[in-house]
């Protein structure tokens, strides 16, 4: 396996500065951040240490330069492509397809990003629409030789999102589903068993069930806050009873878990994910934060010889 970092927590850096705390820290890869340039409007988006919008093959040389040493682990766009609003997912599926193509030009082999979900809405009623959307995706993913592998955060988090959330691949029942309607090779996970600690589910078992399908793997904990749980009920927005934390300060066994992932075969990137507010004072803590964060899975994930 090897070791990397999500590059969403380091927004005021340069693709250069990224390469630099990457190789200070002793890590292997990284997945780079491609969101369009401007405004974000949530925590960890807007990021852009690669503009898709113009990567010519100038470009990709100078960013394939840049990371000399350090792999790209996949590129990552994580937008609502079944957004009710028509505008907000046109502009997500057309971006989703310029990182994919981009991947293709870098020689990256994954795009990592959400299903999406109009939140207001069944699963059953959502699913018109990703027959819609997905299906055309994932040729063009095929086309150019790249996976896509979806997060499995609920993006439910806030009253704004409930109660569905906005990402419709929350978990293993919907995964088989959406791997039965569209069954290419291509169409994976970008699996983080933190989002299912919070949802009260076995990380492990889809480790195994779904093994052919995880393409890549976030590392990020959670704490669950008990006391407050008994107080407002799994009915509350869940940040009123849960906290993502550093790999380590939460409940996820981590060395039970790459132990699971190395028994299925997998030997792909795990990319540490900072959303951990207690590090997100200054960039000199974030730093921090993934230096912590590396000696923490090196137990676990030796450096490559």
């Amino acid at each position: 396996m090897k070791l990397g970092f999500v590059s969403a927590i380091l927004p005021e850096l340069s693709l250069e500065e990224v390469a630099r705390v990457a190789r200070e820290e002793g890590y292997d890869c990284v997945e780079l951040m491609c969101w369009p340039t401007g405004k974000a409007e949530r925590r960890y988006a807007g990021v852009t240490h690669v503009d898709v919008t113009s990567l010519g093959d100038a470009e990709a040389a100078r960013v394939r330069e840049t990371l000399a040493g350090i792999e790209i682990s996949g590129l990552g766009y994580y937008p609502n492509p079944l957004s009710p609003d028509a505008a907000e997912a046109a502009a997500a599926v057309e971006h989703i397809k310029l990182v994919i193509a981009a991947a293709a030009r870098l020689g990256v082999d994954t795009v990592n990003t959400f299903i999406g979900r109009d939140w207001t809405k069944s699963v059953e009623d959502n699913w018109g629409r990703f027959r819609e959307v997905w299906p055309p995706l994932v040729r063009y993913a095929e086309e150019q030789g790249v996976r896509i592998g979806i997060e499995n955060c609920p993006m439910l988090f806030t009253a704004d999102e409930w109660p569905g959330g906005k990402n419709l691949a929350h978990s293993p029942a919907i995964w088989r589903r959406m791997f039965e309607e569209i069954r290419s090779q291509n169409f994976g996970l970008n699996y983080d068993p933190s989002h299912l600690v919070w949802q009260h589910m076995d990380y492990l078992q889809p480790v195994w069930e779904f093994a052919g399908r995880i393409f890549h793997v976030h590392a990020k904990d959670v704490r669950m806050d008990r006391r407050r749980l008994d107080e407002v009920g799994i009915l509350a927005t869940p940040l009123e009873y849960h906290r993502p934390k550093l790999p380590g300060l939460g409940e996820v066994d981590w060395g039970r878990f790459i132990s699971v992932l190395g028994d299925t075969g997998y030997q792909g990137p795990v990319c540490v994910e900072v959303e951990d507010r207690a590090y997100e004072e200054s960039l000199e803590s974030r730093k921090a934060a993934l230096r912590q964060s590396a000696v923490f899975l090196r137990q676990f994930i030796p450096r490559r010889a």
